[in-house]
Order: C-alpha cells, then sequence, then structure tokens
C-alpha cells in the first residue's frame, strides 16, 4: 500500500479513536507513517497520563494493526 493511502487510511481510524480519547480529555495527532511504523503524539490530558503508554499500545496500537494491514507498531513522538 502506498504510504499516502496508509496515511490516509491511519487518519481516518485515529479520527475514530479521538471520542473514546477526549471523554478523558485526551487526543492523538498523527506525525508521520513510514514503513509501517505510526509516529504519534498524544495530547491533552494523554500527554502526561502515567497509562499513556498502556493507551498508545493496548488502544491506538491494536486498533490500528487490526484495521489496517501493514502497520507494524505505533510510536509516541
Amino acid at each position: 500500500m502506498a504510504e499516502a493511502d496508509l496515511h490516509g487510511k491511519v487518519e481516518q481510524a485515529l479520527a475514530e479513536l479521538r471520542p473514546a480519547l477526549a471523554m478523558d480529555g485526551g487526543d492523538v495527532e498523527l506525525v508521520e507513517v513510514k514503513d509501517g511504523v505510526v509516529r504519534v503524539r498524544l495530547m491533552g490530558a494523554c500527554s502526561g497520563c502515567p497509562m499513556a503508554a498502556m493507551t498508545l499500545v493496548g488502544f491506538v496500537e491494536d486498533r490500528l494493526k487490526s484495521q489496517i494491514p501493514g502497520i507494524r507498531c505505533v510510536e509516541s513522538v
């Protein structure tokens, strides 16, 4: 899948996750998609939350991997 297509699919999937993050005062911003690695910035309450790593892997990464073939991992920047 082309990087541009992958970027669009990731952005769409993140848009679906945002309401759940917003319920706890957080948000996520897509920074980059390259070689199957998605780089995001956790914002709002998520940026300083001690559970941010669990949210990133257990929620954001799991959802993206299950919805979009080719996603290898999600990293916070």
